[in-house]
């Protein structure tokens, strides 16, 4: 424990100006600007890291259309757009995000995504989807988002009331490593400085248990190691779960 809280300083000191922007209350509003284009950077590099396995887990969308055969997809976090080219044709996608501040990113991946059907863009937290009616989407996608919300379970609590009976969470999110390894130390020694530089992220949040605790009638979930060498959210969890 001493020597974690010594390397979380000696990182503190190395990041002392953020720290300080922080105090004095200007890091915040500076972030949500600055956020996205970190993002856009490194979405890239992500997608290309985990092209089969998105393609793979988003290949049974299709699987949770609505009667009439259009799919309602409602994706939390949108960011700037990088799952769009993995969905279906055809798919009606209404996109939501707490920063504003990436909606321009988005609206470049919408109008590189000709083959779907974009309703509208939210400014809306996952924890307060109120804009989006009971019951109204077939899937709910949360990509790289629960690490970072205030509640995963009122986040979770929100997408089961959007969601219709018989509809599904799809899911892909950075974990908490196994405690008995070098992993979860490294994330520990990371944590106070990634959480201030990266717009709240935690390192190990335990996210599989939230969603084995909500009253999902079916989850299919696996843990995976994903090659992002030098950082600590290589461990992810992957799947979807079923209302």
């Amino acid at each position: 424990m001493v020597l974690i809280l010594l390397l979380q300083r000696c990182i503190q000191l190395l990041i002392l100006p953020v720290y300080l922007l922080s105090y004095l209350g200007l890091w915040d509003p500076l972030c949500k600007k600055i956020f996205p284009y970190i993002m856009a950077k490194c979405s890239t590099q992500y997608n290309r890291k985990l092209f089969q396995q998105k393609q793979d887990l988003f290949s049974s969308l299709r699987e949770f259309a609505g009667p009439s055969g259009e799919l309602r997809l409602l994706e939390i976090g949108t960011g700037t757009g990088t799952n769009f080219q993995f969905y279906p044709p055809g798919c009606r996608v209404t996109c939501t995000d707490p920063n504003p501040n990436f909606e321009r990113f988005l609206l470049k991946g919408v109008t590189e995504s000709s083959h779907l059907q974009f309703e509208r863009f939210v400014v809306a937290s996952g924890e307060d989807l109120r804009p989006v009616a009971d019951s109204s989407m077939d899937v709910v996608v949360c990509t790289l988002v629960l690490c970072s919300v205030r509640s995963i379970e009122q986040v979770l609590k929100e997408i089961l009331r959007v969601l219709r009976l018989g509809g599904a969470l799809y899911f892909l999110e950075h974990v908490a490593a196994d405690h008995s390894s070098w992993g979860y130390f490294w994330q520990q020694v990371y944590y106070p400085s990634w959480k201030l530089v990266f717009d709240g992220c935690y390192l190990t949040r335990e996210t599989w248990k939230n969603l084995e605790q909500t009253n999902f009638s079916e989850i299919k979930l696996r843990h995976i190691h994903v090659p992002l060498y030098w950082t600590p959210v290589q461990p992810h969890i992957i799947g979807y779960a079923i209302k």
